[in-house]
């Protein structure tokens, strides 16, 4: 018995394409974050660029939060916590995101700075998404 496998076929996105996947995925990066931490994201930014999905979120702490940062060694614990919360999110979602967009993963990196109320995740797909 022969063993199947599916190919992707690479996807070139044009102008429309891009601005709309970007709105979708803004929208399921909303949600994503109300369900998981019961709260949204004040601003909340999705660019794809040549093999890039660039995720960009401002205002995600919560009050408490938002004084602990300002605190000797707080950015350090808050940073440490949120870390937790955008590794799930890598887990969670590197799949949908390869998926949608017909791609794989092959580096992602993010950054947390509770000092600025400000977090990025950047993935590198294994081919150009846009035209």
């Amino acid at each position: 018995m022969e063993m199947g496998y599916i190919v992707m076929i690479p996807l070139r996105l044009n102008e429309k394409e891009i601005k709309e996947l970007q709105h979708e995925f803004k929208i399921y990066m909303q949600k994503y974050f109300k369900k998981m931490l019961g709260r949204g994201v004040d601003y909340t930014k999705i660019n794809i660029v040549e093999d890039m999905l660039v995720i960009r979120g401002e205002g995600f702490l919560t009050e408490p939060e938002i004084f602990i940062a300002q605190t000797p060694n707080g950015a350090e614990t808050i940073r440490a916590s949120r870390d937790r919360v955008v590794n799930q999110h890598i887990i969670d979602n590197i799949s949908f995101f390869e998926e949608i967009l017909h791609c794989k993963c092959i580096h992602q990196t993010y950054c947390v700075e509770p000092e600025k109320n400000f977090w990025m995740h950047v993935i590198v797909f294994d081919h150009q998404l846009t035209e």
